[in-house]
C-alpha cells in the first residue's frame, strides 16, 4: 500500500498553493465588427464600442479587445498598419535571465518553490504598482495614445486587443497586446509567441512570419484587480503559458484572438476549455466579428470564427456569443477558482523531481 505521506513527514497534498490574486471583476469582451483599411474609422468604431462596454448593461471593470483591432487582419497589411511605439517595450519588460533558475526543485516543496522560482525567470508586468504614464506629445503611436486616454477617461483597465507593432531600430515588426490601468498608464506589453504559419490543402494557408517576428516572453501582469495571463491567438494553442501564468498566481487567462471558420469550429472553444480545466483558470477569448459573406469572397477579407468566449475554471462555457458584433459579459468569481482549486488539488499535488526546466517554464 502507498504511503499517505512523504519523506519529510507532511501529507503529499499540504504543500503550498500558488497565492490567487483575483477580485470580482466585472469583464466585457468587445467582439469587434466592421474592421476597415481605415485605420481613422477602426480607432473611433472601438470608442464607441469600449464606451458602451464600459457604461451599458452593468457596465465594466476590464474591457478586453480582439486581435488586431486597428487594421485588416492579413501579412500584406502588417506593416502598413504598423506603429512605432518608441521603446515601451524596454521600459515595461525588464531583462531576464537566460539561464534559467538554479533554484533546487524538490517534490515537498511543491508549486509555492516553482511559483519562486518562474518570478525569478518572467517577471511580472505592474507588480507593485509599476506602470508607465503615456507622453501624448511624444508617443509615436496613435493607437497606443488612444487606448490610453479611453481607459484613463472611463476608469477601466484596459487590455487592448493586438495591433501591429513596427520596432525603429531595426524595423521588425510584431503582433502586440498592452494593458493599461484605470489612470491610462501602460502596465503590460506582450508579444504573439507563437506565429500562426497553417496550411490546411483546399481550406486556409496562411503565414505570420512571412512579415512578423514571434516574441520572447510568457507575459503575467498585476492590476488592482488582481493578476492575469495574456496571450494571443495561436499562443492558446501551446499549454505552457497558461500553465506558467497559473503557477504564478494568476486566476485567468485572457487570449485575444482571430480563429477562422476553419480552425475555430474544431477547435477555439475546446482549447479554452483545456486551458481553463489544465489550470483550473478562468480563460476569456475574445475575438473579432465576422466579415460580410460578401466581403470574404470579393475583397478576400478574413473570416474570423468570432464566438468570443468565457470559460470558467471548472472548464464550462459560461459566455459566448455568435459571429456578430457585440460584447460578451460576465463576472469573475475568485471563490469559484478557489473551490476548483481546492476540491481538485492538483497545483499541490504536481511533482517538480522528475520535471526537467523546460517543462517547468524556469529555462529557456
Amino acid at each position: 500500500m502507498a504511503s499517505s505521506s512523504s519523506a519529510s513527514g507532511r501529507s503529499p497534498s499540504s504543500s503550498r498553493q500558488p497565492q490567487l490574486r483575483l477580485q470580482p471583476t466585472r469583464l466585457a469582451l468587445v467582439q469587434l465588427g466592421q474592421t476597415s483599411r481605415d485605420k481613422g474609422f477602426n480607432i473611433s468604431h472601438a470608442r464607441e464600442a469600449i464606451k458602451r462596454a464600459a457604461t451599458q448593461d452593468g457596465g465594466a471593470d476590464m474591457v478586453v479587445l480582439p486581435e488586431c483591432w486597428n487594421s485588416p487582419y492579413g501579412v500584406h497589411f502588417f506593416n502598413d498598419y504598423a506603429e512605432d511605439f518608441g521603446g515601451l517595450w524596454e521600459r515595461i519588460k525588464r531583462s531576464i535571465d537566460r539561464r534559467g533558475s538554479r533554484s533546487r526543485d524538490r517534490d515537498e516543496e511543491g508549486d509555492g518553490q516553482a511559483e519562486e522560482a518562474l518570478l525569478q525567470r518572467w517577471g511580472v508586468d505592474g507588480l507593485g504598482g509599476a506602470a508607465l504614464e503615456i507622453d501624448t506629445e511624444a508617443c509615436k503611436s496613435e493607437s497606443i495614445k488612444f487606448m490610453s486616454g479611453i481607459a484613463r477617461e472611463l476608469g477601466i483597465v484596459l487590455v487592448g486587443g493586438s495591433i501591429p507593432e513596427r520596432v525603429a531600430k531595426d524595423g521588425k515588426l510584431f503582433n502586440t497586446a498592452t494593458v493599461f490601468d484605470q489612470k491610462g498608464r501602460l502596465i503590460s506589453i506582450h508579444r504573439k509567441v507563437h506565429l500562426f504559419d497553417i496550411d490546411i490543402p483546399g481550406k486556409m494557408t496562411f503565414q505570420e512570419s512571412v512579415t512578423l517576428t514571434g516574441g520572447d516572453r510568457v507575459t503575467v501582469f498585476e492590476c488592482s484587480l488582481g493578476r492575469f495571463g495574456l496571450a494571443i491567438c495561436y499562443d492558446m494553442r501551446f499549454p505552457e503559458l497558461a500553465s506558467i501564468a497559473s503557477r504564478m498566481g494568476a486566476g485567468v487567462m485572457i487570449y485575444p484572438g482571430a480563429f477562422n471558420t476553419t480552425t475555430g469550429p474544431r477547435h477555439w472553444e475546446l482549447l479554452q476549455r483545456c486551458r481553463a480545466m489544465d489550470n483550473q483558470m478562468y480563460v476569456a477569448a475574445c475575438s473579432p466579428a465576422r466579415a460580410s459573406q460578401e466581403a470574404i469572397e470579393k475583397e478576400k477579407a478574413y473570416p474570423a470564427w468570432g464566438h468570443s468566449t468565457v470559460t470558467d475554471p471548472w472548464a464550462k462555457v459560461v459566455a459566448t456569443t455568435e459571429e456578430q458584433e457585440t460584447i460578451v459579459r460576465w463576472k469573475l468569481d475568485p471563490k469559484e477558482v478557489m473551490e476548483v482549486r481546492t476540491g481538485i488539488p492538483i497545483t499541490r499535488q504536481r511533482k517538480y523531481r522528475g520535471y526537467p526546466p523546460e517543462i517547468k517554464g524556469c529555462a529557456s
